[in-house]
C-alpha cells in the first residue's frame, strides 16, 4: 500500500516536472531572451535532457505501479521493482553522458574507458553486481524466503544490487530455528562461490523435520504412535487448513522408534512444517502429546532413574 501511494506521489511530481520543462524549452524562444543567444543552445539543451530523464522516472513509475497492482509474490514483485529502477538510472546516465559528451558515440567511447579503469578497481562490487543479475534470473532466493549460505542462516529481507540483507535465525545464542534480530549482511558474489541452500519454495511449502520423545522399552508402541500422530495432524489441520483440505499423502506425519546413545527407546514423529514454524509446530504437537501420554501411565511409561 505505502509503495502503491509513493508511486501515485511520484508520477504527479514528475508529470508536473516534464510540463514545466517542456515549456521552459519553448519559453526560451521569445525575443525576450535574445541578449542571451549565445548560451540559448546549451539552455535549450540541458532543459531537453532533464525533461527526457524526467520522462524516464515518471515511465518507470508507472510501470512500477502497474506491478505493484498485479498479484505478483513478494520476491518477485521486489525483483521486478528492482530492475525497473535501474534501467531507469542506466538510461537517464546514458541522457546525461549524451549532454555531457555533445554525441553518443562520444559518451560510448568514454563509457568504455571509463569501465576499463573502473573494472580493474572496483572487481568485487562488479562481481557483486553480475551476481544479482544471476539471482534475478536463476531466482535463487527471493525476498521472504529462508536461506542459508556458508553459516549464514536466515530470512531474507532486502537483495540490492550489491548485497543481500538477512535477518538471521538461529545463531550463536539460540538452539532453535526462531529470528535471533542480528541483520546479516553478505555480498551476492558469495553466491558465485558457496553452496545455497533454500528452506522455501513456491512448489513445495513445506520441509521435514522430526521430534523424538523418550521412552521406556515396556511402553505400549502403538498407542505411542497414535498419539503423536494424532497431534501432528490436528496441529497440520489447525494451522494451514488449505494444504488440509487438498489430503495429499506426501504431508501425512509418520512415526518410527529407534535407540538412543544411552540406551533408551525413542518415539520420533516426523512432520511436515513450514520453514519458519519449526519452533512453533513441535512446541504445539508437544502440548498435546504429552498430556494424553502422561495420563495412560499404563501403557506409556518413560525412563527414571535406571530404568529403561
Amino acid at each position: 500500500m505505502i509503495e502503491k501511494q509513493n508511486n501515485k506521489r511520484w508520477i504527479i511530481i514528475y508529470s508536473i516536472v516534464a510540463v514545466i520543462l517542456i515549456a521552459l524549452h519553448y519559453l526560451l524562444n521569445l525575443d525576450i531572451f535574445d541578449p542571451w543567444k549565445e548560451y540559448l543552445p546549451v539552455a535549450q539543451k540541458l532543459i531537453l535532457s532533464l525533461f527526457l530523464i524526467t520522462i524516464i522516472f515518471l515511465t518507470s513509475k508507472i510501470a512500477g505501479k502497474i506491478v505493484s497492482s498485479q498479484s505478483h509474490s513478494e520476491g518477485d514483485m521486489y525483483n521486478l521493482l528492482r530492475i525497473i529502477r535501474f534501467l531507469a538510472i542506466a538510461f537517464s546516465l546514458i541522457v546525461a553522458a549524451s549532454f555531457l559528451f555533445q554525441n553518443l558515440y562520444a559518451a560510448a567511447v568514454s563509457f568504455g574507458l571509463i569501465s576499463l579503469v573502473l573494472g580493474f578497481a572496483l572487481q568485487a562490487p562488479i562481481a557483486s553486481f553480475i551476481a544479482w543479475i544471476y539471482l534475478v534470473f536463476r531466482r535463487l532466493y527471493l525476498v521472504g524466503d529462508r536461506i542459508q549460505i556458508k553459516e549464514f542462516k536466515g530470512d531474507v529481507i532486502e537483495i540490492s544490487y550489491l548485497d543481500t540483507l538477512v535477518l538471521e535465525c538461529s545463531g550463536e545464542y539460540l538452539g532453535n530455528d526462531r529470528r535471533s534480530g542480528r541483520i546479516i549482511r553478505f555480498p551476492n558474489s558469495l553466491i558465485l562461490k558457496e553452496q545455497i541452500t533454500n528452506y522455501t519454495g513456491p512448489q513445495v511449502p513445506f520441509i521435514w523435520n522430526e521430534t523424538p520423545i523418550q521412552i521406556a522399552y515396556t511402553s505400549d508402541l502403538k498407542f505411542v504412535e497414535n498419539c503423536l500422530l494424532e497431534a501432528a495432524q490436528m496441529d497440520f489441520n489447525d494451522q494451514y487448513p488449505k494444504f488440509a483440505a487438498q489430503k495429499r499423502k506426501q504431508w501425512d506425519p509418520a512415526v518410527y522408534f529407534r535407540i538412543n546413545k544411552y540406551a533408551w527407546m525413542e518415539a520420533v514423529v516426523s512432520y511436515a512444517v513450514e520453514p519458519k514454524d519449526t519452533t512453533g509446530r513441535r512446541n504445539r504437537i508437544l502440548k498435546y502429546a504429552l498430556p494424553k501420554l502422561n495420563s495412560a501411565p499404563d501403557k506409556v511409561q518413560f525412563p527414571e532413574g535406571t530404568r529403561r
